[in-house]
């Protein structure tokens, strides 16, 4: 059975969400969370998923703190009431000196 749970998003994917820094969606794992929020905002498809339908590799995904990728990635469980963090990857660079 699908659970309710609070998924805040990062400044860059706002606009894609109604403006919105926190949505809700339902699912049962992350899979299902992020296909509710794309059937919401098919404007995040993109965002959330590449070309073969896994998640993106440049958003850093947290359940509740911990990182997705420890926890099974799209298949982690998620319950009722849990928040899901979407962030971008950052890349750096060296520095000249």
């Amino acid at each position: 059975m699908p659970v309710a749970v609070e998924v805040r998003l990062p400044n860059i994917l706002r606009p894609l969400a109604g403006g919105e820094p926190v949505v809700k969606a339902a699912g049962g794992t992350l899979r299902e969370v992020f296909d509710d929020l794309v059937r919401q905002y098919p404007g995040l498809q993109g965002s959330l998923f590449n070309t073969e339908g896994e998640m993106h590799r440049h958003l850093n995904v947290f359940l509740n703190d911990d990182d997705v990728r420890y926890l099974g990635r799209l298949e982690a469980k998620v319950g009722d009431g849990d928040t899901v963090t979407l962030m971008p990857a950052v890349a750096g660079g060296a520095v000249a000196g």
